[in-house]
């Protein structure tokens, strides 16, 4: 017998759904979307990055990896970035009892997604390029980046009105131009192999 995938008219029935695995979700349009397992070096470029933002003096509090995101879209949808960069506002929005960054509530500085598949999987790659750049933009999430192992590549994109500009599709040695965070002195390549 095959189950239906349950459908979500608010955040709220979201957060309080369970279905006794350990399955990670995003919800999408109302819909419970699986994501697929990591590949090995995407967790490690989102510990690098990490490890790398605390050196630049961004507070480890502002630092999370699991935190979900309310995005504006037609449907209800709440994303799980690999990485993201909270605000002062926005962490004290999401530590104030609620368990996603709600719509209303502040957008975080920053958030990071690793492409799982990019050349294999033309779901992922679409999600990340295409829906997520939408959501996030229309969101007010500052700067996006996508960071594609596949494509050896590291896009950066500011938020310029309601749209992101992409500042650069970084590879090899170039450095990565980043408006929110000019100081930061880092590579496509040094992200990309995770500081090895």
């Amino acid at each position: 017998m095959t189950q239906a995938k349950p459908r979500f008219r608010t955040i709220e029935e979201y957060l309080d759904y369970d279905d006794g695995t350990d399955t990670r979700y995003e919800l999408v349009n109302g819909e419970l979307v699986e994501m697929p397992p990591e590949m090995p070096i995407n967790n490690l470029i989102v510990s690098f990055l990490f490890a790398t933002f605390l050196r630049i003096g961004i507070p480890h509090y502002r630092l999370v990896i699991g935190h979900q995101v309310v995005t504006s879209s037609t449907k209800v949808t709440a994303r799980q970035p690999d990485l993201v960069v909270h605000t002062e506002e926005s962490v004290s929005a999401i530590l104030s009892g609620s368990r996603v960054l709600q719509a209303e509530m502040p957008p975080p500085l920053l958030v990071v997604e690793v492409v799982s598949n990019s050349e294999g999987d033309k779901r992922s790659r679409d999600r990340d390029y295409v829906e997520k750049r939408k959501e996030y933009a229309l969101r007010g999430i500052a700067e996006y980046w996508i960071i594609d192992p596949n494509r050896s590549a590291v896009t950066v994109l500011a938020l310029n009105g309601d749209e992101y500009q992409e500042m650069g599709c970084f590879q090899d040695n170039h450095c990565i131009v980043s408006p929110v965070f000019p100081a930061l002195e880092i590579t496509a390549k040094q992200i990309l192999q995770a500081g090895m």
